[in-house]
C-alpha cells in the first residue's frame, strides 16, 4: 500500500515517477530477499496470523476501492488518519492516469510486537500499475507497516518507507540525461592519440553494434561512486537501442551527478528520444549491482526492466516507441543539458558484464554482435574516458575515466542536439 503520492506522467507513456501502491521504498543495501514466510516474529502464532490477515485484506481493499471508486471499502483496516491518506493516494493515482492497480506478489519480512497493542510488519510487495493508454509498469519494493489495536482489532496506522526517495523528483534539469543521442566524432583529436577519429565521441564511451536489426539489449554494472572534483558534472551508465546512425533512441540506466556545491545525487532513469529523460522509482547508490534491459515484446511495444541485485528491488515498464532498431549500445556518457554536454564526472572505473543483444532475432554477446569500441574525447582532443578490450566471454569490458583532461562544456551534436 502506498503512502508516497504519485505524479502525473506524459501523454502516451506511463509515468515512471508515479508510485504504484506499495512501491515507494527500497530495503537497505545488502539485505537479503525474504522468503514467503516471516523471517522473524515476536508474539504467538495467532497474533502473527492476525497481523498478516489485516495487511492482506487492506491490500485487497485498496484494489477494490480503486476499481469501484468507493474509498469507504478501505475504512475497516485503517486508523482514521491512515484511511484519509489512502483515500488521497487512490485519488492521486486516478488523477495521474492510472486505470488499474494489482498486487502481484506479497513476500513477508520481519513481524514483531513493539509494545502493548502495537506491532510492526515488513513486506516486499510487487504491484502492477496499468495506465489509461494501456501501458503498464511493475515495481517490487519494501513496506514497513505500523499497526495498532483498536477495540481489540488490528488496524494499520502507517506505512513507512525508510530508504525511499519520496516522489523521486528529478534534480535540476541539467542533471537528467536529456538526449545523449549519436556519438559525435571529434574533428581534431590530439596528435598521437591511441584511437582513430572514427572511434571518437564527444559524449559516449563504450561499445556499439550497428550491423543488423536489434530488438533487445541488456547489461550489468556496479553503480560507480563519484570520485569528487570541482564544478557541475554528470556520468550516465546505460544500454539502449538506436541512436548511432539515427535520431531515435530508447535507453535506460543509472546516473551520478554533482552540483556546483559538490552535492552528489544517484538515480535510475529511462528515455525515449525525443522525449526528455525521466527518473524511475528504483533507488540506487554506489556499489549496487544493477542489470538493465530493453527488449521489444511486439511491434513497437518495449519492455524496460531494472533489477538492483544488491537490494533485491526491481522496476519494469512497457512503452510504445517506434524504433529504427538500427544499433545496440553499452555506454558510459557525459549527459546533455539542453543543447550542451555536461562535463563528464570523475566516475573512476565502470565494469560492464553480461552484455547481450538480440540481433536479427538471435541472442548474441557484445563480441558476437560485432560491436566496436568508442572512446570519449575532449573538445580539444585527448581522452576523457576509454573502454577496455572485451573480456574473454565477449560480454564485458571496463570504461575508465582519464584524470589527465579536465572537460569543458561543448555544443552537443547528434540526436541529443
Amino acid at each position: 500500500m502506498a503512502s508516497g503520492l504519485p505524479t502525473a506522467g506524459g501523454t502516451g507513456s506511463p509515468a515512471a515517477a508515479t508510485s504504484p501502491p506499495g512501491a515507494s521504498s527500497q530495503p537497505s543495501a545488502g539485505s537479503s530477499t525474504p522468503s514467503s514466510a516471516a523471517t522473524a516474529t515476536a508474539g504467538d502464532p495467532a497474533t502473527v496470523a492476525a497481523i498478516k490477515s489485516i495487511i492482506e485484506r487492506a491490500n485487497q481493499e485498496q484494489q477494490d476501492a480503486f476499481s469501484k471508486g468507493d474509498p469507504t471499502l478501505m475504512r475497516d483496516t485503517a486508523t482514521s488518519d491512515y484511511y484519509q491518506e489512502m483515500v488521497k493516494v487512490n485519488s492521486d493515482l486516478a488523477n495521474a492516469g492510472v486505470s488499474a492497480i494489482k498486487l502481484l506478489k506479497l513476500e513477508w519480512g520481519e513481524i514483531r510486537l513493539t509494545g502493548q497493542g502495537t506491532a510492526q510488519a515488513t513486506t516486499f510487495e510487487t504491484w502492477e500499475t496499468t495506465y489509461s493508454d494501456g501501458s503498464t509498469d511493475q515495481v517490487r519494493e519494501q513496506n514497513v507497516y505500523t499497526l495498532v489495536q483498536e477495540s481489540g482489532a488490528w488496524k494499520i496506522k502507517a506505512d513507512d518507507h525508510p530508504n525511499s526517495n519520496p516522489g523521486l523528483p528529478p534534480g535540476p534539469s541539467v542533471s537528467s540525461p536529456s538526449g545523449p543521442g549519436t556519438p559525435s566524432p571529434s574533428s581534431s583529436p590530439t596528435p598521437g592519440a591511441t584511437v582513430s577519429p572514427a572511434d571518437l565521441s564527444r559524449n559516449w564511451a563504450g561499445y556499439a553494434a550497428t550491423s543488423g536489426t536489434f530488438t533487445g539489449v541488456t547489461g550489468t554494472w556496479t553503480v560507480p561512486e563519484s570520485q569528487g572534483g570541482a564544478g557541475f558534472s554528470g556520468a550516465a551508465t546505460w544500454v539502449g537501442i538506436g541512436g548511432v546512425h539515427s535520431r531515435d533512441l530508447i535507453q535506460a540506466g543509472t546516473m551520478v551527478t554533482t552540483d556546483a556545491a559538490g552535492n552528489v545525487q544517484y538515480q535510475a532513469w529511462m528515455e525515449t528520444l525525443p522525449q526528455a529523460a525521466r527518473p524511475v522509482r528504483l533507488a540506487v547508490k554506489p556499489g549496487d549491482s544493477v542489470t538493465v534491459s530493453v527488449s521489444e515484446q511486439s511491434t513497437d511495444l518495449w519492455l524496460i526492466r531494472f533489477e538492483n541485485h544488491t537490494t533485491g528491488e526491481t522496476y519494469q515498464t512497457t512503452v510504445r516507441y517506434s524504433s529504427s532498431r538500427s544499433s545496440a549500445e553499452w555506454i558510459e556518457e557525459a549527459p546533455s543539458a539542453g543543447r550542451r554536454i555536461v562535463p563528464i564526472g570523475n566516475f573512476g572505473v565502470v565494469q560492464f558484464s553480461g552484455g547481450m543483444a538480440v540481433q536479427n532475432g538471435r541472442s548474441v554477446t557484445i563480441a558476437e554482435s560485432g560491436a566496436q569500441p568508442i572512446t570519449m574525447a575532449g573538445p580539444n582532443g585527448g581522452t576523457l574516458a576509454s573502454p577496455s578490450p572485451l573480456t574473454p566471454d565477449g560480454q564485458g569490458f571496463t570504461v575508465t575515466r582519464s584524470d589527465a583532461i579536465t572537460p569543458t562544456p561543448s555544443r552537443s551534436q547528434g540526436s541529443g542536439a
